[in-house]
């Protein structure tokens, strides 16, 4: 699919927040502990939900979706051999392994997939399902993973990441025994997933903090949980409004203490921010400053803002910056904001803005999700027809993108 956007400054309402996608997609695999049915609120209607419930759907479970509301219930006896290729289209798959384990004690499943954005090894999740007792075996493109019985231990992360933060807590939930584990990842999906393991029976503390400790337990019961709203496309839509030129964006079912890293640098460079309980109100200035930032893990800039923020620097004088730390391919919009005539290089780790740049209409490719979502953003700054290709991968993580883009103003049709 492509989009053919005419581009205007001029943009301003107010958008509603979905829930959150890396909650979602983490939570749903999730849910498979459970040992009753349960209901999970505040899902957004995104593709990547649509794969894992239909992953759900093929190893035995029903699963009802509708106005943003999940019911899943177990059927059947689960095979722990996972042979959906459903599994290849999203990295969040992966926490199958995690439930899986936990829940069965073996797992077999493809190795997943998702956005294109470097190398990203999981060997910080196999190693620490070996050290709760998993033994560990690849088999083509399958990774088998299985555990006469698992048993608590203490795990140091090399890394603080969030996929193995959260895949440990699934394995362990279930462990015989108390799981310690540290420099765990402290973003709020994690944060998220813990408090919907914690409304199943599960026994957590540290949760936010670098140190998780997790007493098993041998029963999930039910639940009835609501996920929290998305930052990233609160951000996406904030970054939006300190582009636009009309009266202003107001960005509805926000937890602004979520993002004080980016709310800190839109305020820094001259941004007007009106921060209620659960929205912001941002309005752009004529003299927005230059700035520098480098994404970090939480709560430092989110990676996955990153590529946004650079569509930021082309109105901006002078010379701005973007170091990436997180990921080695996130700079896959660079040549596509090229295509437009933005003045914008790679050196290394890092991205270098010299605004302000006057773009021009241009057939562009979408490469991945946050980059789709940066070119409709460059594509506001231009008033010719610019026209995205492959569109489809940001359907993946934002629910109904076209309509909210359309109730700010913007004309945006898909095709």
């Amino acid at each position: 699919m492509k989009v053919k956007i005419r581009g205007k400054r001029r943009l301003q309402g107010t958008v509603e927040i979905s829930g959150a996608k890396n909650s979602a997609v983490a939570i749903i695999p999730a849910a498979v502990l459970a040992d009753e049915p349960l209901t999970i609120r505040n899902i957004p209607d995104i593709q990547d939900v649509r794969t894992l419930i239909a992953i759900l759907q093929e190893i035995g479970y029903s699963v009802s979706f509708r106005d943003n509301i999940l019911r899943i219930k177990q059927l059947t006896k689960i095979d722990p051999d996972i042979g959906s290729e459903e599994v290849k289209k999203l990295r969040g798959s992966y926490y199958f392994m995690g439930a899986f384990l936990g829940k069965l004690k073996k797992v077999k499943i493809y190795a997943s997939g998702g956005c294109n954005l470097g190398h990203r090894p999981i060997n910080f999740h196999l190693d620490g399902f070996r050290k709760l007792g998993a033994n560990v075996a690849f088999e083509g493109e399958r990774i088998a993973l299985s555990a006469p019985k698992l048993k608590g231990a203490s795990i140091a992360l090399g890394f603080p990441s969030v996929g193995a933060t959260i895949n440990l807590m699934l394995a362990a939930v279930k462990a015989r025994g108390e799981t310690v584990i540290s420099n765990a990842a402290i973003e709020p999906e994690i944060v998220d997933v813990g408090n919907f393991l914690t409304s199943m029976g599960a026994i957590i503390e540290g949760l936010g903090t670098p140190t998780i400790k997790i007493k098993g337990v041998k029963y999930l019961h039910g639940t009835d949980f609501t996920i929290s709203p998305d930052r990233i496309e609160a951000g996406t839509f904030l970054i939006l409004g300190a582009l636009s030129k009309g009266k202003g964006i107001t960005v509805k079912n926000v937890e602004p203490e979520k993002m004080s890293s980016l709310l800190n640098l839109l305020r820094g460079i001259g941004c007007e921010l009106k921060i209620g309980m659960n929205e912001i109100h941002i309005k752009s200035s004529d003299n927005l400053r230059n700035f520098h930032v480098t994404t970090k893990p939480y709560p430092g800039f989110p990676t996955d803002l990153g590529q946004l923020a650079t569509v930021l620097m082309l109105v901006i004088e002078g010379n701005s910056s973007l170091k990436e730390t997180i990921f080695s391919n996130r700079f896959s919009h660079v040549n596509e904001l090229k295509k437009m005539g933005a003045d914008i290089r790679v050196e290394g780790d890092t991205i270098h803005v010299q605004g302000p740049c006057k773009l021009k209409k241009a057939t562009l490719v979408a490469h991945d999700l946050r980059c789709a979502a940066a070119l409709i953003l460059a594509s506001t700054l231009t008033p010719g027809l610019t026209v995205i290709e492959n569109i489809d991968v940001l359907l993946r993580g934002y629910e109904n993108p076209i309509q909210k883009f359309r109730s700010l103003g913007l004309n945006i049709n898909i095709e």
